[in-house]
């Protein structure tokens, strides 16, 4: 069986985080491994507190687990210090993992900062030269680049933008251009739109069910154009059948989706 490793934050209520990524790489027929950089108090209406993952615990975790077990692909997620994205980076240039896809996540659903100061400075240096993948929404790719991003044609200009710091593949998630959703993929040559309806609501963990699906479509020996055509279908799905558990934002029903 394929493996996929996630580095990325714990969500209680199982919407986000790595508790959704490894929802994901099941559902894809993937095993699932990974390794919490923060553990967060919150629930469907927002986040409380964040309390991140000690650096030497951080770094003990994954050099242990990769000394046993070589993941397939990996992807990050919620890294929050600047620590976490150093260690990140490390393994993945020690172990020589294949199949990084970076989610560059910033801001949660609610509007909480998911980083702290200095780290995205290192996930543009260290992360992106190192990803097969990388899936910024709209948002950050508007804070990578410093584009405002209005237009289809504003997109592409951040692609190439992001295509620049090292990336072999960039999606920008989350367009809503003419009524549809609009993902933009670019690969240093080729454009290429993935389109789906928009649907109404808010949602919680759709660009961690993308990179993931990502992921775990790479581990599976998917090209990354696939790899994304795989994703944008499931995230779809898993918004149409989302149910609401709580008084806040909608879970996506990954099991209903795949």
């Amino acid at each position: 069986m394929k493996i996929a490793l996630t580095i990325a934050g714990s969500d209680p209520t199982g919407g986000a985080g790595l508790q959704a990524d490894l929802r994901v790489f099941a559902l894809f027929g993937v095993h699932g491994i990974s390794a919490p950089t923060a553990l967060t108090s919150q629930n469907t209406e927002g986040i409380d507190l964040i309390l991140p993952v000690e650096k030497n615990f951080l770094q003990r975790q994954l050099d242990f687990l990769l000394k046993d077990i070589r993941p397939d692909g990996l992807k990050t997620g919620m890294l929050y210090t600047a620590y976490a994205v150093e260690i990140a980076a490390d393994i993945v240039k020690e172990h020589s993992l294949p199949n990084l896809v970076v989610d560059p996540v910033t801001v949660s659903s609610s509007g909480r900062s998911l980083v702290e100061d200095g780290a995205l400075d290192l996930i543009k240096q260290k992360l992106f030269p190192a990803s097969r993948v990388i899936t910024p929404n709209i948002y950050e790719a508007s804070l990578f680049t410093g584009m405002n991003i209005e237009a289809e044609s504003d997109m592409k200009e951040a692609a190439r933008a992001l295509r620049e710091m090292g990336p072999e593949v960039v999606i920008i998630t989350g367009g809503h251009l003419d009524g549809l959703a609009v993902d933009l993929y670019y690969d240093g040559s080729d454009f290429h739109r993935l389109e789906s309806e928009k649907i109404r609501g808010e949602y919680h963990g759709t660009g961690c069910a993308f990179s993931a699906a990502v992921a775990a479509s790479l581990a599976l020996g998917h090209s990354p154009l696939e790899a994304a055509r795989r994703a944008k279908e499931f995230v779809q799905a898993a918004i149409k059948k989302a149910y609401h558990p709580g008084r806040g934002m909608g879970l996506l029903n990954i099991k209903g989706a795949h």
